[in-house]
Order: structure tokens, then sequence, then C-alpha cells
């Protein structure tokens, strides 16, 4: 059915949760049309059937076609497939004139196929293509995303901790060690249940997993360093926590001892002002329900007594995983890339409570 719509859209692996989050926020798009989501998954089922809130929603389908069947006739391709599936799928969708791709796998967030190999314990499957792909952090490569054709879309918890970071980065505070702990939701490890991330095993109980081999870590200080860090090293400790949506992460350094508290506060809010979706908040700390189903991100600071001329300093992020960590950031990246206002369909702020 002809909607008047600007643009096509076609969402590539939406049976999972990314996917879901994806096709909610085209489907209220007041400018870009949802077309045709493509799944191996519930081939010919309606999408009801991966995300129930799509009851008598729509009537799309999921379509068991090829990735270039699917992008045919689209402006925009929104990828949400596992690592290596995406790559192996993007020569058929280069090849297609005109088609922009943004991607939420890791497949094109770094620069380098050892590096990829190293920590995804993988043989990138088109490292000729790495160069194409702009890094999707709005608050960092706002311009180059408007002017690129592929798009990698960051992770979840390297994007709440880039913008932790951030502003030390830009002003060439960050450098050496920096350590950071990060708790997520379970929805991060996606819609397939394991024996170690099922409810079961995550309700009323906290653990970590990948201690100090997190595969987002060479992705984080790519993109600091990019922005200004120097010799940086993150020694990162994810932490599964019981909540199905969030990150909350906080990082851990020492700044000379006239970085005050009100010094950093008003570094925060002046390198935060003009973005849409990064707050800093006045009365308290970020935390995750001022977060949850929202495109929001909050940051935060809090600064130590001086000892022997430094400061101890505590450096807060939060966001969804799902949105602003993941789905929310990919419509970001392609409003932007599109040309459009970069808030269309995202400026809700989210349930309360969560």
């Amino acid at each position: 059915m002809a909607t008047g719509k600007r643009f096509k859209a076609a969402v590539i692996g939406g049976s999972g949760y990314g996917g879901a989050e994806m096709i909610r926020r085209l489907l209220v798009h007041p400018d870009v049309e949802l077309v045709r989501v493509a799944s191996i998954d519930f081939v010919g089922e309606p999408l009801s059937a991966a995300d129930p809130a799509l009851e008598a929603v729509t009537d799309l389908t999921f379509e068991g076609i090829p990735p270039a069947q699917a992008a045919a006739g689209m402006d925009v391709v929104l990828l949400g497939l596992p690592h290596t599936v995406a790559a192996s799928k993007v020569p058929e969708l280069a090849a297609l004139p005109g088609v922009k791709v943004v991607d939420m796998s890791g497949d094109f967030r770094l620069k380098d196929a050892a590096a990829y190999e190293r920590w995804y314990k993988h043989v990138h499957p088109c490292p000729d293509r790495l160069a194409d792909f702009v890094y999707g952090l709005p608050e960092l490569n706002r311009e180059r995303i408007r002017s690129a054709r592929f798009v990698a879309s960051p992770g979840c918890f390297a994007t709440t901790i880039e913008l932790a970071l951030l502003p030390l980065a830009r002003a060439g505070l960050l450098e050496g060690v920096v350590h950071v702990q990060g708790i997520t939701g379970s929805s991060g490890s996606g819609v397939a249940p394991s024996a170690g991330t099922h409810h079961p095993v995550r309700a009323g109980n906290l653990k970590t997993y990948k201690p100090l081999e997190h595969q987002h870590v060479p992705e984080i200080t790519e993109t600091l360093a990019a922005a200004g860090a120097r010799d940086l090293a993150l020694r990162f400790v994810p932490v599964s926590a019981p909540l199905s949506r969030g990150i909350l992460a906080t990082a851990f350094l020492e700044l000379p001892e006239q970085w005050t508290q009100d010094r950093l506060d008003r570094l925060y809010r002046e390198a935060y002002a003009g973005e849409p979706f990064v707050r800093v908040p006045r009365k308290r700390l970020p935390e995750v329900a001022a977060v949850s189903g929202s495109n929001y991100a909050e940051v935060g600071v809090a600064v130590g007594s001086a000892l022997r001329g430094r400061r101890t300093v505590t450096l807060f992020g939060a966001t969804d995983n799902l949105v602003k960590g993941g789905a929310g950031q990919a419509i970001q990246n392609m409003n932007l890339v599109l040309g459009l206002d970069e808030k269309a369909s995202l400026a809700d702020p989210g349930p309360w409570p969560p």
C-alpha cells in the first residue's frame, strides 16, 4: 500500500530483539516506509510471530528471500544479522546502486581484519569492505555518517562506555589504563536462550563473563583514540544482570587534582549541550530506569578527594542496550544517511516506571 513517505526501507534479519526494535521504530517513522522484512525464521508468518506487540499493527510478514531481493528498490537496508553472517551479505548489497546499508553486527566496526579475527574468533568474510564503513556514533562522527553509504552501528557496551569517556578523550585527558565495569540486561544475549543466559540462571543472579576479553574492547579503544585518547588500555569486565534491558557502565581513572567536580561537570555539560540523545543529569547520577525503552543515554561524573596531586574520577554511562545501544542508534544513523531529522521516530522518552 502506498503511504506517500519519501523513502523505502527493508530489514534483513528481523526476528531477533534488535530487529523487532528497528521494526517498531520504522512502522511509526514519518518519512520512511518499512516495505519488507527478510528472515530465515518465521517465514510466511506475520511479524507478530516474533514480536507479540505487533499483533494487528501491520500486514507485513517475514519473507525468506535473498538479501539482494529484499533490498531491490529500497533506499536503505538495515541489517539485524549475527556477526560474520552480516559481512557475507554485504557484497551483494553493495552491488545494488544507491542502496544505503546500516549494519548492527560487529563485522565492520573495526578497521583491522586481524583485530577482528582476534576478538571475534573468525576470519573476516569481507575484509575488502572494512574501509567503506563509517563508525556510527553520531556524537563523534555525525558529518561523516551524513555522507556515508555504509554505516557500522556501534555495540551496546561500546556506545555506553564511549559516551561516558568521550569528553575526556576530546579534552586530551584520556590516556593510559582505564578500568571499566559494565552491567547488562539479558536481551543483549539475543533471542535464543543458552545455558548461561536463560531466565532460571539469570533471575536473582549476578555474574561476570568474558572478563578482560570482551569483543567491544578494541572497538572502544579505536573509537576513543580517534577522538584524542593516547595510549589507551581498557580493562573491561562485563557483568550479567537479572534485568531485560539496560546497561550501566562505571569507569575508573585518575586525573590531576585541578580537575574538580565542578570543572568536570562543566566539561561534560558543554560536550553534550547540543546532543539530542545524551543527557547529563544535574540532581542524580545516570541510571538504567531513566533511559529504559528510549534512545537516550545518560552520563555523569563523581570526583574523589585530592591525594598526592591526583584525584580518582569515576565516570558513569547508562543506555538501553536495544535502543541507543542497538536498534535505536541504527535508526538514528539511518535518519542521518537519508538527510532526515535524526530524532525521527526516536524522541519518545520511554516508560515510567520502566
